[in-house]
């Protein structure tokens, strides 16, 4: 099911379970996955892209294993918060995904991510090849972290 805001996400969610964030790239799949309380969103892998139903089954069996119960999909809105292509990629990969699975699904603006990820890495110190390996994961926790602090307002509020 994808759900039209982070509001009813929530409300699919059961306690104490993980949520997987997934940084969606037209070559790779960040992926981190939050803690049973959702406080804190971990990077966990970067899945390379080949075919849509071997990028299912890697993630879905990635997303068992890990035991998620929900899915943060980055939403790659322009800076002006206006759709394009990758929007209409992200959301078709969305549809495609909630067929296969019954994992509660929603978007998240993911503007800067990447940047904030990146930026993260060169505090780290870490190295060139390294930053490569490992940016998408990084990024999809970005993401996570952000819907896991939304999360936790509601729950507040």
């Amino acid at each position: 099911m994808i759900c039209d805001t982070i509001e009813s996400f929530a409300a699919t969610l059961p306690p104490n379970r993980a949520v997987a964030g997934l940084d969606l790239g037209t070559v790779t799949i960040g992926v981190a996955i939050s803690d049973l309380r959702r406080q804190v969103a971990t990077p966990v892998e970067v899945i390379r892209r080949e075919k849509f139903t071997q990028d299912a089954a890697r993630l879905l069996a990635l997303l068992q294993a890990r035991g998620a119960f929900g899915i943060v999909l980055g939403l790659p809105l322009n800076m002006d918060g206006s759709s394009g292509p990758r929007v209409q990629s992200t959301q078709a990969f969305a549809r495609n995904l909630e067929k296969l699975t019954d994992l509660p699904i929603c978007y998240w603006d993911e503007r800067l991510s990447t940047v904030a990820a990146t930026r993260a890495l060169l505090e780290a110190d870490t190295s060139r090849k390294r930053r490569k390996e490992v940016i998408d994961q990084v990024a999809a926790a970005y993401i996570l972290q952000g819907a896991l602090d939304r999360l936790a307002y509601l729950a507040e509020n």
